[in-house]
C-alpha cells in the first residue's frame, strides 16, 4: 500500500465517473463488485475509488474490509478469476482505496447476475452494461486470435452491412438481419468475423448494441 502525494485522489475525484473510473460509497456485496471488475476487464481496465460518494463526496471506509470483499469478488465471482490491485489514501482524516483492474488477457470475464446466472458486462462511459451474447463472442475470439489467421474474404451479405455502415453510421444486429434477410446465427457469424478482422466494431449508445466501422 502506497500513499501518493497530497492531491492525487481529489485530482481523480475531479474527474467524475467515467470510462475507467467508477465511485463506491462501500462495498456491500461481493457479486456486485464483480460486475464492475467484469467491466473493466472485458474494456480497457480501470479503478474504482471505494469511499466515494457518486457526488465526489469522501466518506472514506474501513479499508481492510473492503479489500476482503473486493478479492473475494475477483477471485470467487469473475470468470476467469482477476487480480486486482490496491492502495490506500488518507484524506482528509479518512481512507479512500484506489483498486486498479486491467485489461483481462482472456476474455470474456464473467460475473453472476441477481439470478445468480453468469453474464458478461462492459464499461461503457460511466455504466457497466450487459454485453449482448454477439459482443461476448467478439470479446472472447479477439484474445485467442492472431492477425496472421485471418484471410479477408468478404461475402456480397458481408459487402451489404460494409455499404450500409459506410452510409448510415450504425445498426442493430436485428436490423441487419431484416436488410440482408438472413437469420439470428449467420448475422451473429457475420459480425464476429467482421470484428475479429477489425473491419468493424461494437458501440452502444442509449440502450442499443449497435454496429459500426472501426474507426482508423
Amino acid at each position: 500500500m502506497i500513499t501518493r502525494r497530497k492531491g492525487y485522489i481529489e485530482s481523480l475525484i475531479e474527474e467524475g465517473e467515467h470510462e475507467h473510473q467508477d465511485f463506491k460509497y462501500q462495498i456491500t456485496d461481493a457479486r456486485k463488485i464483480a460486475r464492475s471488475i467484469s467491466a473493466f476487464a472485458n474494456h480497457s481496465g480501470g479503478h474504482l475509488l471505494v469511499g466515494v460518494k457518486d457526488n465526489g463526496s469522501i466518506v472514506g471506509v474501513s479499508s481492510d474490509e473492503e479489500i476482503y470483499m473486493i478479492e473475494q469478488a475477483a477471485l470467487m465471482y469473475c470468470q476467469p478469476e482477476q487480480k486486482v490491485k490496491f492502495e490506500v489514501f488518507r484524506v482528509g482524516g479518512k481512507n479512500v482505496l484506489k483498486v486498479d483492474i486491467d485489461e483481462a488477457q482472456e476474455k470474456p470475464v464473467k460475473a453472476p447476475d441477481d439470478n445468480g446466472h453468469w453474464r458478461t458486462y462492459y464499461r461503457v462511459t460511466d455504466e457497466n452494461v450487459l454485453a449482448t451474447s454477439t459482443h461476448a463472442k467478439v470479446l472472447k475470439l479477439k484474445s485467442e486470435y492472431s492477425p496472421d489467421d485471418v484471410v479477408i474474404n468478404l461475402t456480397e451479405k458481408e459487402e451489404m452491412l460494409l455499404d450500409y455502415l459506410q452510409s448510415h453510421g450504425g445498426i442493430t444486429l436485428s436490423g441487419y438481419e431484416r436488410l440482408a434477410h438472413i437469420s439470428f446465427f449467420t448475422a451473429q457469424r457475420t459480425v464476429v468475423k467482421l470484428c475479429e478482422m477489425g473491419i468493424i466494431e461494437i458501440q452502444y449508445h442509449n440502450g442499443q448494441c449497435l454496429l459500426c466501422l472501426t474507426e482508423l
